[in-house]
């Protein structure tokens, strides 16, 4: 559900996409006690693809917040667009309702998928953002999601030029657009 609101810097006119509490942020989740007192609930302002800044969550490990909110800042700074930033406990814990929908998210207690090896979400130290401007490609030329596309240089994708790219990789992370057997062009992640 998507709330008008005013920004509190500026009283710029925004939509606040969600308003959370961090135990509705992670009402459901099947993740350990432990897991769970590492993570904290940013809130993070962008420009989406209507024009509108838009304010959103992200669930993250908390050793990566002060970062996420660093790049984020810098997202909204050159406005580059990002559709929605919601936690995935909305979609009931699927990843793949939430790219359906283009969200941008971070924790998700969950396994890679094919495999029986815990994820980066499943600590909060991995993010996707715009899943349908940025898929994932399989060595086979199979997009995930079927109604994404790739176009490095539309609005919201990334590539190697990309000055949020740039961002991620002068403090760490690691670019899915860069892993070896697929392209996941949505995907970075931090391990610390």
């Amino acid at each position: 559900m998507r709330h008008f609101c005013k920004a509190r810097q500026g009283g710029v006119p925004c939509i606040v996409d969600s308003r959370m509490s961090f135990s509705e942020a992670i009402a459901g989740t099947t993740a350990p006690e432990e897991v769970i007192k590492s993570l904290s609930l940013l809130n993070v302002g962008y420009y989406s693809f209507d024009g509108t800044l838009h304010l959103g969550q992200l669930v993250a490990h908390r050793q990566l917040a002060g970062e996420l909110v660093e790049i984020f800042a810098a997202i909204r700074d050159i406005r580059f667009p990002v559709a929605r930033v919601i936690p995935i406990a909305r979609y009931g814990w699927s990843d793949q309702t939430s790219m359906a929908d283009n969200n941008t998210s971070c924790f998700n207690y969950r396994f890679i998928a094919g495999t029986t090896r815990l994820s980066c979400h499943a600590n909060g130290m991995a993010i996707d953002i715009n899943p349908r401007q940025n898929p994932v490609i399989y060595e086979d030329g199979t997009l995930l999601s079927p109604e994404a596309v790739y176009s490095p240089q539309a609005g919201g994708a990334f590539s190697p030029s990309s000055p949020i790219l740039k961002e991620f990789m002068s403090r760490g992370w690691k670019w899915g657009g860069e892993f070896a057997s697929i392209k996941d062009y949505h995907h970075f992640e931090k391990t610390i």
